[in-house]
């Protein structure tokens, strides 16, 4: 038996639906955005007060390496190719932390993680900017 247009069409959004929650949760940024704005908590925009204490330096370093480059000098590149590899680093272990969070967070639940998540997030949206920052200093204009 043949089912009518309107039944498929009705699979057919239902698998998607079901496609696009699967990537969600199977993606920890994804999940983590979903999880914290089904809890009610602001996910908008990076504040000052959020950034990583523990990068304000190398933040500050990084600032004076990119003006160099964007003036002219070509000596700061390896600084910025340096700072791009410590960035992606940094980034992979804020992965690798939501992650582990998310283990814990299975478990309990709680706003304590959900706070956790949260920081982790802004953390990650921050080093996230630094890192494509660095990267457009460093690809040549065509």
């Amino acid at each position: 038996m043949r089912k009518s247009e309107q039944e498929r069409q009705y699979s057919l959004d239902a698998a998607s639906i079901l496609n696009d929650a699967y990537r969600t949760l199977k993606d920890p940024v994804k999940r983590a955005q979903y999880v914290l704005a089904q809890e009610g908590f602001d996910i908008g925009e990076q504040r000052g007060k959020d950034v990583p204490p523990e990068l304000l330096e190398e933040v500050f370093e990084l600032n004076m390496a990119l003006e160099e480059l964007r003036g002219g000098d070509d000596s700061a590149r390896p600084q910025l190719e340096s700072a791009e590899a410590a960035f992606a680093g940094a980034l992979r272990k804020v992965d690798e932390d939501l992650q582990k969070l998310f283990e814990s967070y299975d478990d309990a639940q709680g706003r304590d993680q959900l706070l956790q998540l949260r920081a982790l997030l802004n953390r990650r949206k921050y080093i996230l900017n630094l890192v494509n920052e660095v990267q457009k200093a460093l690809t040549p204009v065509l």
